[in-house]
């Protein structure tokens, strides 16, 4: 367990108010669009609140124009250096043209080139992108040092009470524009300062309002530093939601969320964690939530992708995935159970539309994985005539479809074992095909998606 540490000095709703005065003009209020589709399948009003509208396409506008709008004059010439997955760095961006202040602003080299673009875009000259290391960790580290060689101004992308102040302004605005709390307000979470911000306002307003912060299950560090009882930092992380794949939180965001009573954590393989004195409840996943509790729970990646298709195709909002953490959460949670009827308002918070469309192909592929409808097989040919043709009439289902075939073998690719990848017509065509599969003469392996192997492959 990590040594206790002071609690950090949290946002008060006075901090939000006056943030919500300085970024006026800069950062749009967001529409709150009730959503018939999500509504209908959970039996509850739901309503997104669209910050993939912002001149960023996300809410970090609000949080680095709220910094950058308090630095004094000298502050500002000395200049300012961030570090970011892609979207705090488009906010910096924006208001170091808009200010006249000059940048530098460092990356992962993972982060989308579309991101790349937009930052260069809303920087203009006043800006310089710095790509280095795999995570958002590694780029806050070469920033971090930036800062204490050059006497630029670092600017936090979440672990700042003025950037929470400024994340916090979208639950002034949900109030003002439902005129009243949520009963159910859905956050994502990265780095945590959005989650700070937003439950700060909103209990100060009603006690009794129910908070998810949800994180992607390859970046859970929220939930690992509230069962530890202080940020850790985790070993390994799935960068693929590129807007939350944090390895530390926030020492702000945990001070914030820990202090809640009840505080809740869904258990997902953070055993290791687990601390007696964290203070911390552990429920199983879709256990009714109480009026006044906060909880923290994780999605996969796969569901979060089908989530994101899901929106695309029904409301037309690109988002990206990120920006689809806390859509992705309704599923696993118990509305009935938790007391909230057709009437209840519900409120998920689309925080972030800064998409590639070069990955679109692999956001299908990880939701057509999740959702059961694709798999991977290799099969040993038996070197005679017609085997493949065979495999072809008396294994495959009449709604499945071949999507990769390629021999392993660099020599003599025409036999022996293939990588074959097929899509099913429905998740349930599944275990008629391994059936055929065991009947037939050929020698069939699937690949498991927990294997090393299938990593080659997504």
């Amino acid at each position: 367990m990590p040594a206790e540490q002071p609690r950090a000095a949290l946002p008060t709703v006075a901090d939000i108010a006056a943030a919500a005065e300085r970024i006026a003009g800069a950062a749009l209020v967001s529409p709150l669009e009730f959503c018939p589709r999500l509504s209908a399948r959970h039996g509850v009003s739901v309503y997104l609140k669209r910050e993939d509208l912002q001149a960023v396409r996300s809410y970090k506008i609000r949080g680095a124009y709220n910094v950058m709008a308090q630095l004094t004059p000298a502050e500002l010439a000395r200049g300012v250096v961030a570090a970011s997955a892609g979207n705090h760095a488009q906010g910096v961006a924006f208001a170091c043209r808009t200010m006249g202040v000059h940048g530098r602003i460092y990356v992962p080299v993972t982060t989308p080139k579309q991101k790349c673009d937009r930052i260069l875009w809303h920087g203009g000259d006043f800006v310089e992108l710095v790509k280095t290391g795999d995570t958002y960790d590694a780029a806050a580290a070469a920033a971090q040092a930036d800062v204490r060689e050059s006497g630029a101004v670092w600017i936090h992308p979440f672990d700042d009470p003025r950037t929470a102040a400024g994340q916090g302004t979208i639950a002034r605005e949900i109030v003002e524009q439902l005129d009243g709390v949520p009963d159910l307000m859905v956050v994502p979470v990265g780095g945590g300062g959005c989650l700070t911000g937003i439950m700060t306002y909103l209990r100060a307003s009603d006690p009794s309002v129910r908070v998810l912060g949800v994180e992607p299950a390859g970046a859970p560090s929220l939930a690992a530093a509230l069962l530890a009882g202080g940020p850790v930092t985790l070993e390994q992380i799935d960068s693929f939601v590129d807007g939350a794949a944090v390895r530390r939180i926030g020492a702000l965001a945990h001070s914030a969320v820990s202090a809640v009573d009840p505080t809740v954590v869904d258990h997902r393989d953070l055993a290791a964690h687990r601390s007696d004195g964290s203070g911390v409840r552990v429920v199983d996943e879709g256990a009714p939530m109480r009026p006044g509790e906060v909880r923290v729970t994780q999605v996969d990646e796969g569901a979060i992708c089908s989530t994101l298709l899901d929106l695309y195709q029904n409301e037309g909002i690109i988002a990206e995935p990120a920006g689809a953490l806390a859509a992705t959460a309704l599923d696993g949670v118990d509305f009935a159970g938790s007391g909230m009827g057709e009437d209840a308002k519900v409120v998920v918070l689309v925080s972030g539309g800064n998409n590639d469309v070069s990955r679109y192909g692999e956001i299908i592929e990880r939701s057509l994985v999740h959702r059961g409808l694709k798999h991977y097989f290799l099969v040993d040919f038996p070197q005679e005539p017609g085997a493949l043709r065979r495999f072809l009439d008396e294994v495959l289902g009449p709604d499945d479809d071949i999507t990769l075939f390629e021999y392993v073998k660099r020599n003599n690719r025409e036999t022996g074992a293939a990588l074959v990848g097929i899509e099913l017509g429905s998740p349930q065509g599944l275990a008629g095909l391994l059936e055929r599969m065991e009947s037939s003469r050929l020698d069939c392996a699937r690949l498991d998606p927990g294997s090393p192997e299938y990593r080659y492959l997504t």
